[in-house]
């Protein structure tokens, strides 16, 4: 009895996902006419404004076959666009050149026929699936032990012979709409490389702008010391015969002054290189800056502790990533407390930053978390970030670390 009641709810289920999908069925039969006739005035120059509008709608009702198809196979189909940007013109040309379009035009006919045609045997197998294995059903539960055989065992449970086809007709379904709608492979190396020299990009950018940083710093800061410091010495230096008191005195303001200006080396240095990662390791570095946090910080660090030590380009964006997010949490969250946690699953390392604070964190131009993103992906490594108003605020990052 659970075997066929088993069955039969697979097999409704399966009926609802080709039921649910004659809307789209409907949709595609109407966009195998709507897109031809829109390429043929878009190219005569006629319809040129209303393609990108075809295709955004194509995009969507596509996007929603993905969604059903990838729920009932048990995994996300994935969807790649180039993005319909920039001026009307160009909007038409993205339109026009992406693969993903003509992927989902050739969808548009697969569409309507496979969902009607699977639609239309749901209905003519339905009353007859229901007949044939439901009365094998019924005669099975109604039979007796004692009348199957001089044992008196119970005979085998009915074997479903139509109940099965529509959960194969749904599989089925969803493998071929998933094999046209996915990207191609050739697709999918292209947005790869769109990624990383988009990565690339602003990883050189963040780095030329961190090279006019220190310059500027070494300029206004350091330098300027350095010559105040010279003229304070050049001064001593007359002064040593003639008053040596007075001598002394600026010697003594010059040692002040070489110790401040060894102060603003070492905070300049520290934005380079924090010497703390060399000389505690990672997770010392992040507990010295939970202590800084004026904050209660929960971490969790076992994964850092123990084992080989991450690459120094790994160990450096880590740091910084969590000293930007404390600092952020500090001056502009509101938090009461936060937490930073490590796990390295399959060769990479996972962080993850969260606090309890107003939430509503956004990116833009000259952003801590736009920097935090670029310093991330120069090191092929992606960035997650949802701050909701009121909170909380979540920041993962993932970065590759070979081990």
């Amino acid at each position: 009895m659970e075997h066929f009641t088993s069955r039969l709810q697979r097999s409704w289920q399966g009926s609802c996902h080709l039921f649910f999908g004659l809307p789209v069925a409907m949709a595609a039969f109407l966009g195998c006419f709507a897109v031809p006739a829109g390429v043929f005035f878009t190219l005569f120059l006629i319809g040129a404004p209303a393609w990108p509008e075809i295709v955004r709608t194509l995009r969507r009702f596509a996007g929603y076959e993905r969604v059903r198809a990838g729920g009932w196979l048990g995994k996300p189909i994935p969807e790649l666009y180039l993005p319909l940007d920039g001026s009307p013109g160009d909007r038409v040309r993205l339109a026009f050149t992406d693969p993903g379009t003509w992927r989902d035009v050739l969808w548009l006919p697969f569409a309507t026929v496979s969902i009607l045609g699977c639609g239309a045997v749901v209905l003519a197998l339905w009353p007859l699936a229901l007949l044939v294995d439901g009365t094998a059903a019924v005669v099975h539960w109604t039979r007796r032990p004692g009348n199957t055989g001089h044992d008196g065992a119970a005979p085998p449970p009915p074997r479903a012979l139509l109940l099965p086809a529509f959960e194969k007709l749904a599989d089925a379904q969803a493998r071929w709409t998933a094999a046209l709608l996915k990207p191609s492979p050739s697709a999918k190396l292209g947005q790869r490389v769109a990624e990383l020299a988009e990565s690339r990009a602003g990883a050189m950018e963040s780095h030329s702008a961190e090279l006019r940083r220190i310059e500027r710093d070494l300029h206004d800061g350091v330098q300027a010391q350095l010559v105040a410091l010279s003229m304070r010495v050049g001064l001593a230096r007359q002064q040593v015969r003639n008053d040596p008191d007075v001598a002394a005195e600026w010697l003594a303001e010059a040692q002040e002054e070489i110790d401040a200006t060894l102060a603003a080396l070492r905070g300049i240095v520290r934005t380079v290189h924090p010497p703390v990662l060399t000389d505690r390791g990672l997770a010392g570095a992040v507990r010295t800056l939970a202590v800084a946090a004026d904050i209660p910080v929960e971490m969790n660090l076992a994964a850092v502790e123990n084992g080989r030590r991450l690459p120094a380009a790994v160990e450096a964006a880590v740091y910084f990533v969590i000293a930007e997010c404390l600092t952020n949490i500090r001056k502009h969250s509101g938090a009461t407390r936060a937490s930073v946690r490590f796990t390295r699953p399959d060769g990479s390392l996972h962080v993850v930053v969260t606090d309890n604070g107003r939430g509503g964190a956004e990116e833009h131009g000259g952003s801590g978390l736009l920097g935090i993103r670029r310093r991330v992906a120069a090191l092929d490594g992606t960035t997650e970030i949802t701050s909701p108003p009121g909170g909380p605020t979540r920041m993962k990052v993932e970065l590759p670390c070979g081990s």
